[in-house]
């Protein structure tokens, strides 16, 4: 049996759906009672839990869990409040506090496996175009921005859960994800606390529309991302391997550039409707190209990512739109 805490959220969903697609048993947890009906029509037990709350683990099985994919947590993009405060004890609370709770749970019931998630921001400082960042990356991240202090909550977490595979012997690992792609409630995001449309889903509607798309800066700008579904897929296969351990890039291992991803979009989803590239270097783009190294992953558990092709995974994010299984998550953000 497999706990998915946090599963009431995008990546947390179509996990669910391919843990169950491979014939395992799954408990999902979240905060969301709606989605947690969707859980259990997909076929998975649904236990309402807040990870900051001890108590509300003795809801949970005591014997019988393998592993626990942990993706509950507090991120930049979920919350709104534009007073400019700073959230620090939110983040610590939910993201180091909440992971503790989770540990202690798993050591307490003899739970050795349990995969958590990190930030590609830790290592942001250190971003270069074609140059390949291993986890063996010194830390070297901002420490002023909205997701500051996120970042160092989410490090925080993770070196509490290499002392608790230090102290207790546990198989704690966790996946640093840059952005992940696929049909989920990240139409619009908020940023220092304001709500704007996403980028790519601003593309997307252009194209749709055949209005034209604008690219600012530099289009050659390369950008490593990662598709929802081969991260689904990583984390079955890192609870089924007995090397798993600690941190592990989890991308395409692939740069994809502006300039390509605009053009897939408007092939994909505005085909002979009109959409042009209009070019704008004087408007300012501030994330630079970035890249990470899948080795590890692919040694450790024998992952390699699927959705390389930036075109593969626009058509079949498009063809899950089409399906409005995933309505449930369009327009609203994770837990």
């Amino acid at each position: 049996m497999v706990l998915v805490i946090g599963a009431t959220g995008f990546i947390g969903m179509y996990t669910v759906d391919y843990l169950l697609r491979q014939g395992e048993s799954v408990i999902a947890t979240g905060r969301n009672t709606v989605i947690g009906e969707k859980l259990e029509n997909m076929g998975a037990e649904f236990v309402s839990l807040d990870i900051t709350r001890p108590d509300d683990f003795e809801k949970l099985p005591n014997e019988g869990v393998s592993g626990v994919i942990l993706l509950a947590g507090l991120l930049p993009a979920n919350i709104h409040d534009e007073t400019g405060d700073e959230h620090a004890a939110d983040y610590f609370l939910i993201n180091v506090i909440g992971t503790i709770n989770v540990l202690e749970y798993c050591r307490k019931h003899g739970i050795r496996k349990v995969i958590g998630c990190s930030s590609y921001s830790d290592v942001a400082k250190s971003w270069k175009k074609g140059v390949a960042l291993t986890e063996e990356e010194p830390r070297n991240f901002a420490y002023v921005g909205d997701h500051a202090v996120y970042v160092i909550s989410k490090n925080a977490a993770n070196d509490v859960m290499e002392h608790y595979n230090q102290q207790f012997g546990m198989q704690c690992a966790w996946f640093r994800f840059p952005p992940v792609y696929g049909v989920g409630p990240h139409g619009s995001i908020y940023v220092d606390g304001k709500l704007y449309k996403s980028a790519v889903q601003t593309f997307i509607e252009k194209a749709q529309d055949g209005q034209n798309i604008e690219i600012w800066g530099d289009p050659s700008i390369e950008r490593d991302i990662v598709y929802v579904k081969d991260v689904a897929r990583a984390f079955y296969m890192a609870l089924n391997s007995e090397h798993t351990y600690g941190l592990y890039n989890m991308t395409s291992g692939m740069q994809l550039t502006l300039e390509e991803q605009a053009k897939v979009i408007i092939d994909v989803f505005g085909h002979d409707k009109g959409s042009k590239i209009v070019y704008r270097p004087e408007k300012a783009n501030n994330t630079p190209s970035f890249l990470f190294s899948m080795q590890k992953a692919k040694e450790d558990f024998g992952f390699e990512p699927e959705f390389t092709s930036y075109e593969t995974m626009m058509r079949d994010y498009k063809a899950e739109l089409d399906s409005d299984r995933w309505n449930v998550l369009i327009n609203r953000h994770e837990e």
